[in-house]
């Protein structure tokens, strides 16, 4: 446990730690720029979903647009997850 869990005095007050990244994505229209947010939850209410990667903006977004996300026990499980996911469609499409 690291030190900045130990603010956290209720489990449902959802305490977690944030950290931003940043992926470009070749689109036939041009470069677009994801930011994702990655949180560490302090006590996630599943061990395997401590963490939890959401990207700023939808893709796919003409037929049926989603925006990308990751979980995992790992702050690399929910990242990867989740730049798959912005990869996996294009971005009007």
């Amino acid at each position: 446990m690291t030190e900045w869990e130990f603010a956290q005095t209720d489990p449902a007050q959802q305490l977690a730690q944030v950290s931003y990244f940043s992926v470009i994505k070749q689109d036939p229209d041009g470069e677009v720029e994801f930011l994702i947010t990655v949180k560490q939850y302090a006590t996630p209410q599943d061990a395997a979903m401590r963490f939890c990667a959401l990207a700023d903006q939808p893709i796919n977004r003409k037929s049926a647009p989603f925006i990308p996300c990751g979980w995992g026990s790992a702050l690399l499980d929910a990242l990867s997850e989740c730049v798959r996911s912005v990869n996996r469609f294009p971005t009007n499409g």
